[in-house]
């Protein structure tokens, strides 16, 4: 039954795929768009309130001095040698 099951959702994938493919890219885009945003509406509340005390502290530590901003340039420099070794 499960073979079935798998069988049956897969080729409904298929004709949708197939039929996402033939629309024009206006159409493409904002379905595109919408498919990305049905991923993002569950949001896990433990996790964002995480990252918002996450910035809470980067942001203290700015303003107290414990640590300095790095400018994003630099950053970007620094990672791109360090892939090259």
């Amino acid at each position: 039954m499960m073979n079935l099951i798998q069988h049956l959702m897969t080729a409904n994938y298929k004709e949708i795929e197939h039929s996402a493919l033939e629309l024009d890219v206006k159409h493409r885009a904002e379905l595109a768009k919408q498919l990305i945003k049905s991923l993002d509406e569950k949001v896990d509340e433990d996790i964002e309130q995480a990252w918002i005390d996450e910035v809470q502290r980067r942001k203290q530590e700015i303003r107290s001095g414990k640590v300095a901003p790095v400018p994003g340039e630099e950053v970007h420099r620094n990672a791109r040698k360090l892939l090259k070794q």
